[in-house]
């Protein structure tokens, strides 16, 4: 769908506990300004807060994401200082939402993710590329730094891969980023596109999501300790766990050969 004057920024498709969210700005490549950063956020957020289990990530068009908007760029220029922190404050918002959701994020990414397109596949947990697709931490050649995206992809690509990248600005091949963890599967086109994506959310539906939650914050809450450190913290964990509803219905399920009453079945994706 091609976006007009009235065309939605974002366009939502629910399939019971798995929400579908497009970037609908085909004609900027899907760049992210202060619109659609508010309502992405919202929706991430609302999405959450409603027990959403899955959260795929598109772009329309032929791109992924462009990243920022210059004309955005070009506004906040004009800014002052404070307004420019509280600008770059409403973009760590929405990347804090999609590190901090609760179920599953999966980013599908096609053609290109540039800038803040590479900080929306890092943010996510996991990352779907076609084999054609390229990306770009473009920042420094508009005299900019990749600031705000910074935490979300040192923590997928290491220091060292983000200290050359950032530095050049240099594109960089879905089979190098998935080399380097910022991508998880590559598909040869868009058939293999929705097998992959059908596979991972039906797997990610088996999964219990109050152990997907626990799973994702214990990997947030124990990252940089040493196994001595983080003793005491799984211990507690997994023993939550294990007394906690779920767990026992996991248990019990798995000993009377059943399937677990958390247990989903996926939806045909792309469906309205």
């Amino acid at each position: 769908v091609m976006a007009s004057n009235t065309a939605p920024a974002l366009g939502l498709n629910h399939l019971g506990s798995v929400l579908e969210v497009t970037l609908n700005r085909p004609d900027v490549r899907n760049a992210l300004d202060e619109s659609l950063v508010g309502e992405l956020t919202a929706c991430v957020t609302e999405a959450g807060e409603h027990g959403c289990r899955a959260l795929v990530l598109r772009g329309a068009g032929p791109v992924f994401c462009a990243g920022a908007d210059l004309a955005w760029m070009a506004r906040a220029a004009a800014y002052s200082r404070e307004r420019n922190i509280e600008d770059a404050r409403s973009l760590q918002r929405l990347f804090a939402a999609i590190a901090h959701f609760p179920g599953v994020t999966i980013a599908v990414v096609h053609g290109a993710a540039m800038g803040g397109g590479v900080g929306l596949v890092a943010a996510c947990d996991i990352a779907i590329a076609a084999e054609s697709s390229w990306f770009a931490l473009t920042e420094v050649r508009l005299g900019l730094a990749p600031a705000v995206i910074a935490p979300y992809v040192i923590e997928k690509m290491g220091a060292g891969a983000a200290r050359s990248l950032f530095v050049t600005g240099e594109r960089f091949s879905a089979p190098e980023a998935m080399r380097l963890g910022l991508v998880h599967h590559i598909v040869a086109d868009s058939s293999a596109c929705e097998l992959q994506l059908a596979a991972t959310v039906a797997a990610v539906l088996t999964a219990g999501p109050i152990a997907v939650a626990a799973a994702k914050q214990l990997i947030r809450d124990i990252d940089g300790m040493t196994p001595d450190e983080a003793a005491e913290m799984t211990a507690a964990s997994i023993a939550g766990l294990r007394a906690g509803a779920e767990g026992r219905e996991g248990i019990q399920a798995f000993l009377e050969k059943r399937r677990a009453t958390f247990v989903e079945t996926a939806p045909v994706l792309g469906s309205s």
